[in-house]
């Protein structure tokens, strides 16, 4: 049944494109380090605001029950950025396609930098988001290039690279912020940008491809047509959407608690909480692995578990700082792991159109991200750090039923039933 659909979607309209790549050389451990790398650095971008809410909120006039609308804002133009951007990657050379992007990204990070008003802020802030998917490109094209049996391994290990982008993005902000002002973090973000895209246009593999010539809107619309075709695709958006939900939901309104009474912390002190989210990088390595063993379920099983019990840890935030990291790690841990193994197994369909799946499935995750921050800061306001845990905790725990109901549905499309 399976080969029989397959084989119909190949003749459809969906079959808008098609990617062979002809030379392809093996994936070497130095060349996936360059993809996590750049990966990182590109998704720092949009994580830099998540420690400073308050300074911006400072000297922009912004209040705390809207503040969340920085990291909102980014996150929105990071989805737009995925649904009209990531998908070239199957139509154009991704190579200029990446670099391309790096180098806009320079310049939207220049303009946050030297933002005089708030709605000049919140245009390059859009920017960094809408340009920031480049780690997307990064991420499928990494997938094209290697080999199936080692496929997993080698998006966990790109996945760890966007993890520490994404957790050395808050330090970094923290500390350059206490240095030399919030401004600062933008502006030498933006110099080692432009380092990085010189590296990636000396050392990006040159593909010698075949495509297909194809209208861009009927590009895009290959996407809804892929959501609408793949279940494993739906299934796995909605888990993604759900976990990030809950990551937005703490990463965004912490900073609130942490920077006033009794703890009143610095930025630096704020963006050291970052660190304690390593624990995301084995996530992410392991969780990549495990898949292509065939234990995506198991992995996902456990990881959700986990992720709703680290509210029991994070709930005691206002009386316990140690009690607050282990929260952080356990949470990490746990959304990393389920991110790798949704990506896992979600690129065992459809090779061709792997561009396409990647940004279908990462508008879940930046449509959750974008929920979490600008509700969490809401209840933060209302309720206090008590409903920012009720709601952390009340998602988490819808995410663990959405994987229960459709567990078998996964199993029956994936080939796998590793729970047992």
């Amino acid at each position: 049944m399976k080969k029989e659909k397959m084989n119909a979607v190949e003749h459809s309209d969906l079959e808008t494109t098609h990617l062979q790549i002809t030379t392809r050389s093996t994936m070497t451990r130095n060349m996936a380090l360059l993809f996590a790398t750049s990966s990182g650095m590109a998704v720092a971008n949009i994580y830099f605001a998540q420690p400073l809410l308050d300074s911006l909120a400072s000297e922009f006039g912004i209040s705390y029950s809207s503040i969340g609308m920085v990291i909102m804002i980014t996150q929105l133009c990071y989805a737009l950025g995925l649904l009209l951007i990531v998908p070239l990657g199957d139509l154009f050379n991704q190579r200029r396609l990446i670099v391309a992007q790096m180098l806009a990204s320079v310049l939207s990070l220049v303009l946050v930098g030297i933002a005089p008003t708030a709605n000049v802020l919140f245009i390059g802030l859009a920017a960094v988001g809408l340009l920031a998917v480049v780690t997307q490109v990064l991420v499928a094209f990494a997938a094209t290039w290697a080999a199936p049996e080692e496929r997993g391994r080698i998006v966990g290990l790109v996945q760890s690279g966007i993890v520490i982008g994404i957790l050395l993005a808050r330090t970094f902000a923290g500390v350059l912020t206490d240095l030399a002002g919030w401004r600062s973090v933008y502006l030498v973000s933006g110099v080692m940008m432009l380092i990085i895209t010189g590296v990636l246009y000396r050392y990006l593999p040159r593909a010698d491809s075949k495509r297909v010539s194809i209208s861009y809107v009927n590009l895009l619309a290959s996407m809804f047509i892929l959501f609408r075709q793949e279940r494993i695709l739906r299934i796995r958006g909605v888990l993604g959407f759900l976990i990030f939900v809950v990551f937005g939901t703490l990463w965004t309104s912490l900073v609130l608690p942490l920077s006033t009474t009794p703890y009143n912390l610095s930025h630096t002190a704020i963006g050291a909480f970052g660190l304690a989210g390593v624990a995301g990088v084995l996530g992410a390595a392991r969780a990549g692995s495990l898949a292509d063993r065939g234990l995506g379920q198991l992995t996902t099983c456990i990881a959700l578990v986990l992720l709703l019990f680290s509210w029991c840890f994070i709930f005691f935030t206002e009386y316990s700082l140690i009690l607050l990291i282990v929260g952080i790690i356990i949470l990490d841990l746990s959304v990393q792991a389920v991110h790798v193994t949704n990506q896992s197994m979600i690129f065992m369909v459809r090779p061709e159109a792997r561009s396409r799946l990647t940004a279908a499935y990462m508008i879940f995750y930046s449509l959750g991200s974008a929920l979490g921050s600008i509700v969490s800061t809401n209840i933060y306001a209302n309720a206090g750090w008590n409903g920012v845990c009720l709601f952390g905790a009340s998602i988490s725990a819808l995410a663990l039923l959405h994987w229960m109901i459709t567990y078998r549905f996964t199993a029956q499309i994936t080939g796998t039933s590793d729970l047992k």
